[in-house]
């Protein structure tokens, strides 16, 4: 399975915007992205790629079930592991996993 992470656009220089994730600045491609961007939007982002901008009225709804995710991991493999990337792409140790525990 494949998942895609929102975050808020920061900056954009041609197809290239930095995008912020939970507190993690990384590099995203505007390549794919079929509607302007602009900085504040949310992006849906997906191995560096801008899959899809998120409209106004679904940000909240979608920022709270990521920070649902995002939560307690233990016993969940899913929420364990976008923290384990979140975390590498900030140089912070991963959550442990259940089996860690």
């Amino acid at each position: 399975m494949c998942l895609g992470v929102p975050g808020r656009v920061i900056s954009i220089d041609g197809m290239i915007a930095i995008v912020d994730f939970w507190g993690v600045k990384k590099q995203v491609r505007l390549d794919v992205i079929d509607e302007p961007v602009e900085p504040g939007d949310y992006l849906l982002n997906h191995v560096g790629y801008a899959i899809r901008r998120i409209p106004a009225d679904d940000i909240a709804e979608t920022l709270a079930m990521y920070d649902e995710l995002l939560g307690d991991v233990r016993g969940d493999l899913m929420a364990a592991d976008v923290q384990g990337e979140l975390a590498a792409s900030a140089g912070a140790p991963p959550a442990p996993r259940t089996s860690d525990v």
